[in-house]
C-alpha cells in the first residue's frame, strides 16, 4: 500500500490549510480510498487490500456473534484461531486472556476447551 504524504508536507507544498488537508483525508476515508495508519499517516487502499485494524481481542469477540455462538457453546481452539486470523499462538493467547478477564469466555488450558460465558454487546467489544 502506498502512503500518502503527511499533512504538514501537503500544507507546505500546496499552500492550503491543515483543515483542508484533514477534510480531504476524511473524504478519501469515507469513499474507502484511504485509511489512517499509526503515526498520523495515511495510506491508499487498493481494491481487495482492506484490512481490519481492530485489536485481535475485538475481532475474537466478534467471533461469538459471527459464528452464532450462544452461552455454553465451545469457542474455537487457539490453533483454529491462529489459522483463521493468520497470527501467532502467543498473540491469540493474549487476546483470549483479555476475553477471559472480561468474563466472556471460560478459562482454557492445555487440553481444555473454552466455552462462551456471556455475549458481549458492541460497546463492550470496543472497550478491549
Amino acid at each position: 500500500m502506498a502512503e500518502l504524504p503527511p499533512a504538514a508536507e501537503l500544507v507546505r507544498d500546496h499552500g492550503v490549510s491543515r483543515g483542508v488537508v484533514l477534510r480531504a483525508f476524511a473524504a478519501l476515508r469515507k469513499d474507502g480510498m484511504a485509511e489512517p495508519v499509526p503515526g498520523g499517516r495515511w495510506r491508499v487502499i487498493r481494491d481487495g487490500q482492506r484490512t481490519d485494524r481492530r485489536t485481535l481481542a475485538e475481532r475474537l469477540a466478534d467471533v461469538i456473534a459471527d459464528d452464532g455462538l450462544e452461552v455454553g457453546a465451545t469457542f474455537p481452539s487457539a490453533s483454529a484461531l491462529c489459522e483463521r486470523f493468520s497470527v501467532s499462538r502467543p498473540t491469540v493467547t493474549k487476546a483470549l486472556e483479555k476475553l477471559e478477564a472480561a468474563g466472556w469466555l471460560s478459562e482454557g488450558g492445555q487440553g481444555r476447551l473454552r466455552t462462551v460465558r456471556a455475549l458481549p454487546n458492541r460497546e463492550e467489544r470496543s472497550s478491549l
